[in-house]
């Protein structure tokens, strides 16, 4: 993402000018835009028109508009991003007032102008501008049969190709219906890593699966790369990383990062840095839960006791269309923060987010134990009960 010009008075009104350059930046934007925003971008738009003879035909019309945004839409694997409102600003061809809907496109500006920044949003554009946040993961998680092919970039796990063969029992005295079928499955996960894994941004490709299905891949993978001289794979072998997993389905995806030899290869990435903290949440509501909490209101009640080490919070939240509800989750960040603590902004399209959304979306380490917090949830359940 390129920001071209940012004008935000004190008030924290004003308004910032993007290009968005990668697909992951429209996750990006479909997180600044807000219902009530006002967007100006380039748009298509059919018009008709009236010849002197009185036949009427209809063209394309590229223009430029400003819409008062009503509604986003985003297509999470293609990375599209449409926003419906209507026009607020005079133009040739639409009325004010009109209705029409923006797809943004990757490498064309837009403007967004807002009557309110808050300090996540700003946050996201600093992050989205800078290009050390790139995809520089990549994971293939599978078993016999079955591969995911994943680009792991700090905002979300994208599912770039499922590869799905049915492989034949190995019978008695004759394997070799099998080994034809492993064989033909292999050659279809080596074709979708050369076609979807970029090797020159990513910097690490693990290799996850149960049992001996990753080893035996990686050798067939390797052996045929030399007969066939492929320069590509062979250049890049020291980038794979085998690993184990419970299955080839793509929410293995997470104990595969939490993998302590993964971590470290992969230790200055977001995604890991998610894992873990989520990790460490589990691990202390197991052995200390007067030091881990969960949902709004007991995390809350931490943060005026100060204290709060780490907040972990889907960014899911912002997106609430109610602007007093979106402002409380900006303001216990922002407290968080004020505080000395550490915030952890969760996507909702990782395994890592989609766990802690399952957890109400907001989650607390502590630095200290509040145990009056765990007695009055033991009393709220009693009073249920």
């Amino acid at each position: 993402m390129k920001l071209l010009r940012k004008d935000i008075e004190k008030d924290n009104a004003g308004q910032v000018t993007l290009v968005p350059e990668e697909p992951e930046d429209m996750w990006h934007t479909y997180n600044l835009v807000q219902v009530g925003d006002s967007l100006r971008a380039s748009t298509i738009r059919k018009v008709q028109t009236e010849s002197s003879t009185g036949s009427v035909g209809s063209n394309r019309v590229r223009t430029t508009l400003t819409l008062c945004v009503e509604a986003i839409d985003f297509d999470s694997q293609a990375c599209q991003l449409r926003v419906k409102g209507t026009n607020i600003q005079e133009n040739e061809y639409v009325k004010m007032g009109a209705y029409h809907t923006i797809e943004l496109e990757p490498n064309r500006q837009f403007t967004l102008a807002k009557k309110q920044w808050d300090s996540v949003v700003l946050e996201r554009i600093e992050q989205a501008c800078d290009p050390a946040w790139s995809a520089d993961v990549a994971a293939v998680v599978m078993q016999e049969g079955l591969a995911h092919i994943c680009l792991v970039t700090p905002s979300m796990t994208l599912t770039r190709a499922k590869v799905e063969v049915t492989i034949p029992r190995k019978r008695r005295g004759n394997c070799s219906q099998h080994d034809r079928a492993l064989e033909r499955f292999y050659e279809q996960v080596v074709q979708a890593i050369q076609r979807h894994i970029h090797f020159d941004v990513v910097k690490c490709i693990l290799v996850a699966s149960p049992g001996f299905v990753r080893e035996q891949f990686c050798d067939y993978m390797f052996q045929q790369a030399v007969k066939t001289d492929n320069k590509l794979l062979l250049e890049n072998r020291s980038k794979f990383l085998q690993v184990h997993a419970s299955s080839g389905h793509k929410y293995s995806l997470k104990e595969v990062l939490c993998d302590p030899t993964v971590a470290s290869r992969l230790s200055d990435t977001k995604a890991a840095g998610e894992v873990k903290a989520l990790d460490d949440f589990y691990k202390m509501l197991q052995h200390e839960p007067d030091r881990a909490f969960y949902g709004l209101k007991q995390v809350e009640k931490a943060n005026e006791a100060m204290a709060i080490d780490t907040l972990l919070i889907s960014d899911e939240l912002f997106r609430h269309q109610d602007v007093a509800t979106r402002s409380r989750y900006v303001r216990l960040v922002d407290s968080v923060k004020e505080n000395a603590g550490t915030v952890r902004i969760f996507s909702s399209l990782h395994v890592s987010g989609e766990q802690l959304s399952q957890l109400t979306g907001v989650a607390a380490i502590l630095r200290f134990p509040v145990p009056e917090l765990s007695d009055q949830e033991d009393d709220s359940s009693s009073d249920d009960d």
